[in-house]
């Protein structure tokens, strides 16, 4: 996990196509490899809440993109009933779950939740629409697929 480039997951453990859903894993920094640890807060390092929803949006859209062949790029639209339970420290192993709940005409949803050890942290119900993809995002993202170990289905 990379915080000040929102580069979140780390790997796919699991890409379950027929379940339509992925388990990924990311590891939080030390609080001195990240400068993110300095303003929140100073002497008491915490994952920004803001970041942790990017996570769950990340492992929903490596979901997306496997799911879709990379076909279509998934961009964030919404986040519904978003809970935090408890803070995330530097350090922490995160276990981030996401499965496809809605697949419609140019969009889709996802509920996504992040576990540390087993214990729920946080939650989300997000909203994607998906496009094609921009000029030089295929790339990158087949790219990133690939540094992360998502195998994306045959595309459809």
């Amino acid at each position: 996990m990379r915080l000040e480039y929102f580069d979140m997951i780390d790997t796919v453990v699991a890409f379950e196509p027929s379940e339509k859903r992925i388990t990924t894993r990311s590891t939080v920094p030390s609080a001195t490899a990240s400068p993110v640890f300095e303003g929140h807060f100073p002497g008491h390092p915490l994952v920004p809440g803001v970041l942790l929803t990017e996570t769950m949006a990340q492992a929903s859209g490596y979901l997306l993109l496997g799911l879709n062949g990379l076909t279509q790029m998934p961009f964030l639209m919404t986040v519904d009933k978003a809970r935090f339970r408890t803070f995330v420290e530097p350090d922490a192993v995160l276990d981030v779950f996401a499965e496809l709940v809605i697949e419609g005409s140019g969009y889709a949803a996802t509920k996504a939740k992040i576990t540390i050890a087993g214990k729920p942290i946080c939650d989300a119900e997000l909203r994607f629409r998906l496009m094609p993809f921009p000029a030089d995002m295929r790339a990158l993202m087949e790219g990133r697929i690939k540094t992360i170990g998502l195998k994306p289905e045959p595309a459809r």
